[in-house]
């Protein structure tokens, strides 16, 4: 099965703006897009520059953009998309380091923004875990999935316009913890949450809940803590 990969390319040290390059690669039935990618590295371009680690979907660094849109590239297998040619870009939203590798700092200063960590009042146990009832694990056990490869976030429109919004998967995140019937960090996330660049940038595009790769739908948990800061604040 023979397909042309357009892939970004870009130098800091010799481009201004990025192109495209192609390269026609075979692969069998299986191969994902990743396959493909180690195969130009190899054999075509060693100098092609992209993230991956655990190849399971797990890890999330191989997120990028496939064909428009945003996808692991370990998950998204050839075979299954459409046309000849395939196009690959980096994460929108993010500034290109080298070719598909972009500058994820920005993601993860937003993620510590939000204090990603269970805030108790009482000191934890040394001798036992703090037990947690299956019925309220629930709540939050679909956000516990997230692998902050930051598809969601880099598919927002309302972060791609403010670059101080938190982000999907920043309140993705602080969801998991304010639902969470063994954190009581509320108040200290408050203001975090409760301003221009938190919970009311969001205009509920929905965008993130496509980008998804783990099916996490950030728009429910975003609007549940929307409510959660009224009913306590107000």
């Amino acid at each position: 099965m023979k397909k042309t990969y357009k892939i970004f390319r870009f130098d800091p040290e010799k481009d201004k703006k990025g192109r495209y390059d192609t390269f026609d690669v075979e692969t069998a039935k299986g191969d994902t897009v990743l396959d493909a990618l180690i195969e130009i590295k190899a054999h075509h371009d060693g100098t092609l520059a992209f993230r991956k680690s655990c190849r399971h979907g797990i890890c999330g660094s191989c997120a990028m953009q496939i064909n428009g849109q945003n996808m692991l590239a370990c998950e998204t297998q050839v075979e299954f998309l459409k046309g000849n040619t395939i196009t690959v870009d980096p994460l929108p939203g993010f500034k290109p380091i080298r070719d598909l590798a972009v500058d994820m700092d920005p993601f993860y200063e937003k993620l510590r923004e939000i204090l990603p960590y269970l805030i108790q009042a009482d000191p934890s146990p040394t001798d036992k875990e703090r037990i947690q009832d299956p019925v309220d694990f629930k709540k939050i056990e679909v956000a516990i999935s997230c692998i902050l490869c930051g598809s969601c976030t880099s598919s927002c429109p309302s972060f791609w316009a403010d670059k101080g919004y938190l982000g999907p998967a920043a309140l993705v995140k602080s969801y998991r913890y304010e639902f969470d019937t063994r954190d009581s960090g509320f108040h200290d996330r408050l203001q975090r949450l409760d301003n221009k660049h938190g919970l009311w940038r969001c205009h509920t595009i929905m965008n993130c809940n496509d980008a998804c790769p783990k099916h996490i739908f950030p728009t429910e948990g975003i609007s549940h803590l929307k409510r959660k800061v009224v009913e306590e604040k107000y």
